[in-house]
Formats: structure tokens, C-alpha cells, sequence
């Protein structure tokens, strides 16, 4: 399959999956293929290689972005549908409050962009390990498919207001956070690592 097919395949199925549901009368948007427009890792939205310095039109083109099944992430309007390069992933959480105690605290976290999402059970919590360093990198889930990389101050903040959960039949305990009376695991320790 060539790049263009797979170009067009991806599309086709992202396409698919944002009609589902919805009557059939919509028009297929065209596909562009890939634009030179990115975000790197840092949250940054670059356009043919500069930086776009204008958070209004950042906040525009993040309100028609779309994640596909394989991780590319597309912009998405009636009209056309065009890929773009994402270092990881499109936004950074960059502030978290809690609020209430215990199992029912609600935890919510602001995105770069100034969007605020609550952890729950549609936005849930990852936290991916780097295979070499062993340094974690925590994630939230979005809508449509997209999600956020927690910047370290917001991490270290969530640690600290972690809880330990001990499991009797395999020795270790799970440390995460409960918010809306879910609780989102952070890490594991073994038995003896305490």
C-alpha cells in the first residue's frame, strides 16, 4: 500500500467513526493529505516551520483536531481533512485542582490551551515508563482520541496527594488518585521496595 492509500485509508476510517451515529446525508470532507503544520512535544504548534504565536488561533485549530485509531492526528472541518505531525501528543496539562476528599474528589486538569477536563471514567489516566530511563510520563484522555501529557510540576503535585492501595494476595501496592469515586493508578511497589 502506498503512502497516498494509506493516506486515504486512515482518513476514510476516521471518517467513519466521526459519522457513526449521525445520518448519512454528510459530505465526505477532501482528503489534503499532510499540511506542514506540527506540535511539538512541549505543546508548541508550529505552521511551515515557525512557531504560531496567536493562542486564538491555536485554540481554532485545536477545536478541529481528531486522533485515528493508529495515533496520527488529523484537522477535521465539513470540508477538507488534513494530517499533521505530532512529536507526542497535542496538549500539556498544566494545572490541577481537586476538590471534596476521599473515593468522591473530583480532579480536574487545565490543558495549555486553557481547556479544563475532569479525571474520570471517559478521561482516564496513563502513565507510560521510558525504557531506559524509567522516568514516567502521565497522560490524560481527551476527547476524540486526543489527550494531554501532565507537565512535571502537575505530576509531582498529583503524587503527593496520591494514595497507597495494598493487595493482599500479590504483595503490592498501587499508588494513584481517586477522583469521581474511580481510583486512577499512578504506579506499582513491590513488598519489598517499601
Amino acid at each position: 500500500m502506498s503512502k497516498n492509500e494509506k493516506t486515504v485509508d486512515l482518513a476514510e476510517k476516521l471518517w467513519t467513526r466521526l459519522r457513526a451515529g449521525k445520518p448519512a446525508g454528510g459530505r465526505h470532507p477532501q482528503i489534503c493529505g499532510d499540511i506542514p503544520m506540527s506540535i511539538s512535544r512541549d505543546g508548541t504548534w508550529f505552521y511551515q516551520g515557525g512557531p504560531i504565536g496567536r493562542i486564538e488561533l491555536v485554540k481554532l485549530f485545536s477545536s478541529v483536531l481528531q486522533r485515528d485509531e493508529e495515533g496520527g492526528h488529523w484537522l477535521v472541518t465539513p470540508a477538507e481533512m488534513a494530517r499533521i505531525e505530532v512529536e507526542d501528543v497535542a496538549f500539556i496539562a498544566v494545572e490541577m485542582e481537586k476538590n471534596g476528599r476521599g473515593e468522591a474528589s473530583v480532579i480536574r486538569f487545565r490543558t495549555n490551551i486553557d481547556q479544563w477536563v475532569e479525571l474520570d471514567e471517559s478521561h482516564g489516566l496513563r502513565v507510560e515508563q521510558d525504557p531506559e530511563t524509567g522516568e514516567p510520563s502521565p497522560y490524560v484522555q481527551l476527547d476524540r482520541g486526543l489527550e494531554a501529557r501532565l507537565n512535571r510540576a502537575v505530576f509531582y503535585q498529583l503524587v503527593d496527594m496520591a494514595d497507597e492501595i495494598m493487595e493482599p494476595e500479590t504483595g503490592k501496592v498501587r499508588i494513584g488518585v481517586y477522583s469521581h469515586n474511580k481510583f486512577f493508578e499512578i504506579g506499582t511497589l513491590e513488598e519489598a521496595d517499601q
